[in-house]
């Protein structure tokens, strides 16, 4: 798993909406099961920004932004909104039973541990696991963070229950995962903020 760095919270721009200016509206869009909508504005500089409306996300960015830099700030707001939105902590019950109902759907039932909970003495990993004891443990740093990062370290952890190491066979049970690599690059860019030269553990093929 990847070494988690002390100050880990992901870097994301500060500031409120610009007040008044034009904007240009962007039909909302399916991203996922978000629909978005893209606001831009002349007045806005350098801050983004993003709320919910209804049943869609509305994205606030500068009109000069490039498309590419759209794509990729959509994603940091959504992912940070939705960190925002899971702020209610899992406890170790529910955590167990989360691994449980995500070892049902994704590995069969075939992953049983023991135990699973949260640490804080973790700082080096986002998880471990110990088989020979059906024990899993994850760092007290993903609380926060969206539920699809949290399921998808349980996930890992759990795979290791079924498969030690990180060769094809490990890499194949989180292959039915559909959120394995959105996680994987969530976690990357954790580390990435911080400038750490440390990363997830990559695929081993």
């Amino acid at each position: 798993m990847p070494v988690d760095p002390l100050h880990s919270a992901p870097r994301t721009p500060r500031g409120a909406p610009s007040p008044g200016g034009p904007s240009v509206e962007r039909a909302p869009t399916a991203a996922g099961a978000d629909a978005v909508e893209v606001r831009r504005s002349a007045r806005r500089r350098r801050t983004v920004s993003a709320y919910r409306e209804g049943d869609r996300t509305v994205v606030l960015i500068p009109a000069r932004m490039s498309d590419a830099e759209e794509k990729r700030w959509v994603g940091v707001m959504l992912d940070r909104l939705a960190a925002q939105e899971s702020k209610r902590i899992l406890g170790d019950a529910e955590l167990a039973e989360r691994a449980g109902r995500l070892s049902g759907q994704y590995l069969d039932g075939r992953a049983r541990p023991a135990t699973v909970r949260w640490v804080t003495n973790q700082n080096t990993r986002w998880g471990s696991c110990t088989p020979a004891e059906g024990s899993i443990r994850l760092s007290h740093r993903l609380k926060g963070m969206p539920e699809y990062v949290i399921d998808y370290v349980l996930l890992h952890e759990l795979a290791h229950l079924l498969v030690p190491g990180h060769g094809p066979a490990f890499w194949r049970l989180l292959d039915a995962y559909p959120r394995t690599e959105r996680a994987r690059g969530y976690l990357e860019g954790v580390v990435a903020a911080d400038r750490l030269p440390y990363l997830p553990a990559a695929r081993s093929e």
